[in-house]
């Protein structure tokens, strides 16, 4: 059988194919993902600290519950439960330019919530202990068909320190945060909403 350089490449594109693409990354964006995996399997409360929103909170009153639920090398899935409602799971990814945050939303027979996988990816290296999300196209785009255009300045903010984290959403006008204990893990709730166990 004759060699050719068009069966040396195709040989080439196959073994390219068959090796994932290497995880590439920047140490401050290694180290914030990696504080929050070292949590992985464990649960923790919180409560609201900021929420200038007009009117009664829908937060107020109920148990909130952070749970650092699935982890690889690329990926942490953290449902946020909110009481009873277990919609919300925060998605937080290494893409090769950045880190990027998902809000996975489901209704509770597991199918999408018309407002889904909103978020952002971040612009800069950020810091180990702190990463920042603004709003991307598809959420700004979302917001406009929901009519909330308000919600185009969104960002979004994480903090991890040795003993809290903390969940941020910041634009003009307004702001919202959560901070959850990391010194007191708590029984791990049930699989939120869309996943399984």
């Amino acid at each position: 059988m004759k060699f050719t350089a068009l069966s040396a490449l195709a040989l080439f594109s196959s073994l390219a194919l068959a090796r994932p693409a290497p995880l590439v990354s920047i140490p401050t964006h290694d180290a914030f993902f990696n504080q929050i995996a070292a949590h992985c399997g464990k649960a923790f409360e919180g409560e609201v600290v900021v929420d200038n929103a007009p009117g009664p909170s829908s937060f107020a009153g109920k148990k909130l519950i952070m749970h650092v639920r699935r982890c690889d090398e690329r990926q942490l899935q953290v449902p946020f439960h909110v009481g009873d409602d277990a919609s919300r799971t925060w998605i937080i990814t290494k893409t090769g330019s950045g880190l990027s945050l998902k809000h996975d939303h489901r209704h509770e027979d597991g199918s999408d919530d018309a407002s889904t996988m909103y978020g952002g990816h971040t612009l800069d290296a950020g810091f180990a202990n702190v990463q920042s999300f603004p709003a991307d196209q598809y959420s700004k785009e979302l917001f406009v068909r929901q009519g909330i255009p308000q919600s185009m300045g969104n960002t979004w903010q994480m903090f991890i320190y040795d003993e809290s984290f903390s969940y941020r959403m910041v634009r003009e006008g307004r702001e919202f945060r959560v901070d959850f204990d990391l010194t007191q893990p708590i029984k791990t709730p049930a699989a939120p909403w869309g996943y399984k166990d």
